[in-house]
């Protein structure tokens, strides 16, 4: 049931509002700002419906108040005997949600709180679905960072940044539906070994983040990393057989808190660094971190590709800006003057196409071309598409195939468009 505060200085008004509102929702009473604040803290209510003018702290200075203590918006509607439009003005000026005017009413008030508490469901509702990530079903990355912004700010325990091991190899090998698979599967156990209480993210591609509070413990994370490697393999070996020979594994770099500080970003950098430990290391394992064991590894470094390395390899093409495409191409042209490489560029071009969605077209033809390969928007309706150690016998079916699935499309079913191409 639904909780409501009701703050007036006046016991037989906190009395008519508890009678009319109760017969929907719970309710708690508050004779004065300073009480209303302290219930807060204790109760949580959805909304409060306060007094405006009360002796000592007005309803405005509530409202500012609670708002400043509260970590999400609490409605709050004000109700007065006032009769001037400046008071109920400035109520909403400075975000109260509704506005009555004593005596009060049953059926206008039920009504009033209703409407505010059912657009406070549909809010997070749709908050709630802006935090998810769809495939997994836990937090994505800006939701994640938001709440661990604030649970590292005050909170103890330990920080962990937790990586699939040659996770490429499954989409490239198997193809991407297993692998989404895997990542489902993957979540699934994370979410077996961490309480409510707990937090989990994916902070993209085979990447995930979770902080477990009060955990101190290496030995704990040395558990958990694990079990994770060993039932993350079992589940592998189902989904893609028991021949299955990739080294498919889970690296684990933790960080404790607050032992290395609240800063959240700090933190992550740092769990990040213990990460590289593990993967520099033989990778399936973890690493708690310390200053000693990063600047070991530092100086022990061998592996170029993790500075420049992709570590969540995006699925097609590389969508470029133009003038990284310039730089691309440039790159492409030597390796064809200098080594007689083979490479192709394509002009797409639209026409009388005022309204095209250039950016939803890019990620189309983004999604549809290799992973070597390069696109980008050239002007108002143009793209570029590099084509290396590609012929120009190649070309056509590339731009058929480009052609069927941009007519196949619904928002480009109706677009005008030309390929051009040639060699570098």
């Amino acid at each position: 049931m639904q909780k409501i505060l009701i703050v007036d200085d006046e016991i037989i008004m906190q009395k008519i509002a508890s009678k009319i509102l109760s017969q929907k929702y719970k309710t708690i009473c508050a004779s004065s700002g300073a009480e209303a604040i302290k219930l807060f803290e204790i109760e949580k209510p959805d909304m409060v419906l306060s007094d405006l003018l009360m002796p000592e702290m007005d309803g405005y200075e509530l409202h500012n108040i609670l708002q400043e203590k509260s970590s999400h918006t609490v409605p709050i509607m004000f109700m007065t005997a006032d009769d001037s439009d400046e008071s109920e003005s400035h109520g909403f000026e400075i975000g109260a949600a509704d506005y009555i005017r004593k005596p009060l009413k049953a059926d206008i008030l039920l009504r009033r709180v209703s409407n505010i508490l059912d657009n406070l469901d549909k809010l997070q509702d749709l908050q709630q679905a802006a935090d998810v990530d769809k495939m997994t079903g836990l937090l994505n990355k800006a939701a994640a960072t938001r709440e661990l912004e604030k649970i590292c700010a005050t909170a103890s325990g330990a920080l962990l940044m937790i990586d699939l091991d040659s996770f490429k190899l499954v989409n490239d090998i198997h193809g991407h539906m297993t692998g989404d698979k895997i990542l489902i599967k993957f979540a699934e156990l994370l979410k077996s070994i961490t309480r409510e209480s707990d937090l989990l993210g994916r902070m993209g591609g085979d990447e995930f983040i979770a902080f477990y509070h009060d955990i101190k413990s290496e030995a704990v994370i040395a558990m958990k990393a694990k079990y994770l490697n060993e039932t993350l393999l079992n589940a592998a070996k189902k989904l893609m057989g028991e021949n299955m020979d990739i080294p498919l594994g889970v690296s684990v770099g933790a960080v404790f808190v607050p032992n290395s500080g609240n800063d959240f970003k700090t933190l992550y950098e740092k769990a990040d660094k213990a990460l590289y430990v593990v993967k520099q290391n033989g990778k399936h394992g973890y690493n708690i971190y310390s200053e000693e064991k990063i600047s070991a590894a530092q100086e022990n470094f061998s592996d170029v590709n993790q500075i420049f390395g992709e570590r969540n390899p995006p699925k097609g093409a590389y969508l470029l800006e133009l003038e990284q495409f310039k730089l691309i191409y440039r790159h492409q042209l030597r390796l064809v003057t200098a080594y007689k490489k083979k490479c192709q560029i394509v002009t797409l071009t639209l026409y009388n196409e005022k309204d095209a969605a250039m950016e939803e077209l890019g990620e189309l033809l983004k999604n549809n071309l290799r992973v070597s390969d390069c696109v980008a928007q050239g002007g108002k309706n143009k793209f570029f598409i590099l084509l290396p150690e590609s012929e120009a016998e190649n070309v056509p079916s590339v731009t058929e195939r480009l052609t069927l699935k941009i007519l196949s499309t619904k928002n480009f079913s109706h677009y005008k468009f030309s390929f051009d191409s040639r060699s570098l």
